[in-house]
């Protein structure tokens, strides 16, 4: 017996996963109007004896704590399977959130990424169009932290932004 209430947030979440932020907040806020539901400010982050232990905006979360709060993943397969990407910008996301919050790696590189995803069955065709086109979201997803050699295929270092961190946490939690 299947729960409409998971069923409708699965397709709300299926919905806006491939929109931008501002995309997001105005179908959200369509819905609200539509529907005639208030929505609230901060997003609570827990509770003891039914009162708010506190709350903050997702910008007041560091990625520390998101690292923390973060399920654990033994397995790189595990944590794909959980965050289940569609597209190739999506997975190099994905891969870049197993080098930087599950294995605590400051950094990583685009070869990293792609060799993890090789071994499920899921290589990139190309896996630098793909972290650009994460770099080129507004708000960035990784960024370019540096550059070694002269040539357009030299190695690159990337590490994802707070809003990388953020939207990767929302795949696994759909």
């Amino acid at each position: 017996m299947s729960d409409p209430e998971i069923e409708a947030m699965t397709a709300v979440a299926d919905a806006l996963r491939d929109l931008e932020g501002d995309a997001r907040g105005r179908v959200l806020r369509w819905a609200a109007e539509r529907y005639g539901v208030t929505l609230g400010g901060p997003v609570s982050r827990g509770s003891v004896n039914g009162a708010p232990e506190s709350t903050a905006t997702l910008d007041d979360i560091s990625d520390e704590e998101i690292s923390a709060e973060s399920p654990k993943f033994e397995h790189f397969a595990e944590l794909y399977n959980a965050a289940n990407p569609k597209t190739d910008v999506d997975r190099a996301l994905v891969a870049g959130y197993w080098f930087q919050a599950i294995q605590e790696q400051p950094s990583f590189q685009a070869a990293q990424l792609n060799q993890e995803l090789k071994h499920l069955g899921h290589a990139l065709k190309n896996v630098t169009d793909a972290l650009d086109s994460n770099q080129s979201k507004k708000p960035a997803r990784i960024i370019q932290l540096r550059k070694s050699g002269s040539a357009r295929q030299a190695r690159k270092t990337y590490k994802l932004t707070h809003e990388g961190l953020v939207y990767v946490q929302g795949m696994i939690a759909s």
